[in-house]
């Protein structure tokens, strides 16, 4: 469509990862959203993979930061600079590369147009020749296979890193959605300070993700499990160790999860009859990171009394989405500048 010379890119620009389809390729790149800046000249030290293992490792001339916050750019011109290392990296892959390739970049639905243009602009900036906009659960439902062109009711739930999203789709549209800036990070923090208060003990963020990964559960796990974590303790100032339980967990990560639950429950109260109907039969689909915390399909069933399936590959559903999109770029090309508009 566009020439054999480029292959568009799809990127699912997330808070916490962020992966990049190369259309008739697939995944090329997958990961961290985070860059290392170095301070005293302002350059960029790291991006992705080894710019993670620098966070809470830095010495005072180094930054480790996200450049994204809740889904949206906090910081436009590091966020800028990642799309272009990711650009850059996804096009390594091919031998030659003489165009600027079109990229669809992943926003939440809940976005402001203020916010959407920073992501086009940015992406532009990076060296895209177009940037176009496709809202993430709609995104991840084409992922997961449901059936987003048909007139039947779909809903999908999408916990990433800064954002959770839940939508009903149908005819190519989103019906209903919900945008809570509630999600994995949030989830991370929320132990952080579970810890701190119950044992005076300070742990980083990659503790906290590391114990939501391994014992974490929406809701109490049948056998205990247990996971032994370093920290600094508050009181004396000094490495301290102790074992903490998967409930303790579970009680962390309650009123996180309740948030996500509400989501839900709003979004199915504002939902056409017919298109609860169908959701009834279809089940609600999960995807994102956040779908692999143990038991959130069975708490969100019982709470809502709809079938809960995790989707095949929860992980990649928005960025193979965002590909699968490219196929029908012409419909977004429309979409990009007045979808927002139209829902403020």
């Amino acid at each position: 469509m566009f020439g054999g010379f480029t292959k568009d890119l799809g990127i699912d620009l997330g808070t916490a990862n962020t992966l990049v389809y190369v259309r008739g390729k697939g995944i090329v790149v997958r990961e961290p959203s985070v860059v290392a800046i170095r301070t005293d000249t302002n350059s960029i030290e790291a991006v992705g993979e080894a710019a993670k293992k620098m966070i809470g490792r830095t010495p005072g001339n180094i930054r480790a930061i996200r450049p994204m916050k809740d889904g949206v750019i906090a910081d436009f011109d590091t966020t800028a600079t990642m799309i272009k290392y990711f650009i850059r990296e996804a096009q390594k892959q091919r031998s030659m590369f003489q165009r600027h390739p079109n990229v669809m970049v992943c926003v939440p639905s809940g976005i402001t147009a203020v916010e959407q243009r920073a992501v086009e602009d940015a992406t532009k900036q990076a060296g895209a020749r177009e940037a176009y906009t496709i809202e993430e659960p709609f995104a991840a439902a084409i992922g997961a296979d449901l059936p987003v062109w048909e007139p039947t009711g779909s809903m999908v739930v999408d916990i990433g890193g800064g954002t959770t999203e839940v939508a009903v789709i149908s005819l190519g549209g989103i019906v209903t959605s919900r945008s809570v800036r509630v999600a994995g990070d949030e989830m991370d923090e929320s132990v952080i300070q579970y810890i701190k208060r119950q044992y005076n003990l300070m742990i980083g963020e990659r503790t906290s993700e590391q114990l939501k990964m391994d014992i974490g559960s929406a809701m109490p796990l049948e056998q205990v499990e247990t996971m032994e974590i370093r920290g600094r303790d508050l009181v004396t100032g000094l490495p301290k160790t102790i074992t903490i339980t998967s409930d303790e967990i579970s009680e962390a990560l309650a009123d996180t999860v309740n948030a996500i639950v509400e989501a839900v429950k709003v979004t199915l109260e504002k939902c056409p009859p017919e298109l609860a109907a169908d959701i009834m039969d279809r089940g609600i689909v999960l995807t994102g990171g956040g779908a692999l915390l143990r038991n959130l399909d069975k708490l969100l069933a019982g709470e809502t009394g709809m079938p809960v399936i995790v989707a095949e590959n929860p992980l990649d559903c928005v960025a193979i989405g965002t590909g699968k999109a490219l196929e029908n770029i012409h419909l977004f090309k429309s979409r990009s500048s007045s979808a927002v508009r139209s829902k403020r």
